[in-house]
């Protein structure tokens, strides 16, 4: 019995800033303008089928999290391509961040997870990609659990989303209507969260209260961020947009977020690395990234920060500003 095999593999996203674009009722539509970090860090899928579906198990690796999401993106990939349906398959699924936190690891989850399976199949490569983002894309919106992460994952690096939507659609898989460009260099970050789970994304996008103060806080820092070349050059009035949002949305407001933010930017100045880092609110997690006020500095001395943090009762990671997709 002929045996499928597949591996998908997706980096996490933390947005910094951002609007709620869902006014229209088709999900391709919708998502978000904004802007943050793709990082090197993510999800790992691992797919392996047989003949004499339809079916799907699946497996964590190291961490628990929620099957249905891909349940739901082999849902999708059986509609698109029917004979993905007739394998029964088991997945299992390796996350290096932790869910609800800010991470984007629901989009990641599911790019890397439609990928695995359509490797397995041996679908062509940039078919299989474009349609990765399509179903993680629609995924995340019937789901409520994300809003632009898929289509700043597709753009990869440090990204900003210039036009709401999915990156992909249709039959034939086409550019859009989504679009967003990124820039990267192998810039250190930090991301450190509490060990609590965060308030789950649809509490602040399905509300209108919040949309509405999140909304004309992102479009505000857009129009400066939209204009002009989008490279290394940006990195400080990106940060700067990112402060002034958190301010502007309210969501800074939230007693744990100031002191979450509060506790890193202690931890920093403590460590004589004031000049140096700067510690920004992932949204919309419990959640910060500690990054290096100049992009291009490699080995900025952010790792020292870790155990630092640690100290102060946040878990936290080392990674890396994401390659280009």
């Amino acid at each position: 019995m002929p045996t499928f095999l597949g591996r998908g593999e997706c980096g996490g996203h933390v947005t910094l800033l951002f609007t709620v674009s869902d006014q229209s009722d088709d999900p391709v539509e919708q998502g978000s303008l904004g802007a943050g970090i793709c990082v090197e860090d993510g999800v790992e899928a691992i797919a392996r089928g047989e003949e004499g579906g339809p079916g799907l198990s699946v497996r964590f690796v190291d961490a628990e999290a929620d099957p249905t999401l891909y349940e739901d993106v082999l849902g999708l990939l059986v509609e698109e391509v029917p004979e993905v349906g007739d394998v029964s398959w088991e997945i299992n699924v390796r996350l290096a961040l932790p869910t609800s936190q800010g991470f984007g690891m629901s989009g990641s989850g599911a790019i890397a997870a439609a990928m695995a399976f359509q490797r397995a199949m041996g679908l062509p490569h940039e078919e299989s990609l474009r349609r990765c983002y399509s179903v993680a894309h629609r995924v995340e919106r019937a789901r409520s659990t994300g809003l632009g992460d898929v289509t700043a994952l597709a753009a990869g690096g440090v990204e900003r989303r210039l036009v709401a939507g999915a990156p992909y659609h249709g039959a034939l898989l086409e550019n859009g209507p989504g679009r967003a460009e990124g820039w990267t260099c192998n810039t250190p970050v930090v991301l450190a969260w509490r060990s609590d789970a965060g308030k789950h994304t649809s509490g602040y996008i399905d509300d209108a209260q919040w949309k509405k103060s999140i909304s004309e806080a992102g479009a505000k820092q857009m129009e400066r961020l939209s204009l002009g070349e989008w490279d290394q050059s940006r990195w400080l009035g990106l940060m700067d947009a990112a402060h002034a949002f958190a301010e502007d949305s309210g969501l800074l407001k939230d007693a744990s977020r100031t002191e979450l933010l509060s506790t890193a930017s202690e931890v920093i100045e403590v460590s004589g690395m004031r000049d140096e880092a700067s510690a920004l609110l992932c949204m919309l997690g419990e959640s910060v990234a500690v990054v290096p006020t100049d992009p291009e500095d490699e080995d900025s001395g952010l790792s020292a920060l870790v155990p630092e943090l640690e100290q102060a009762g946040l878990e936290s990671i080392m990674t890396r500003v994401g390659e280009l997709s």
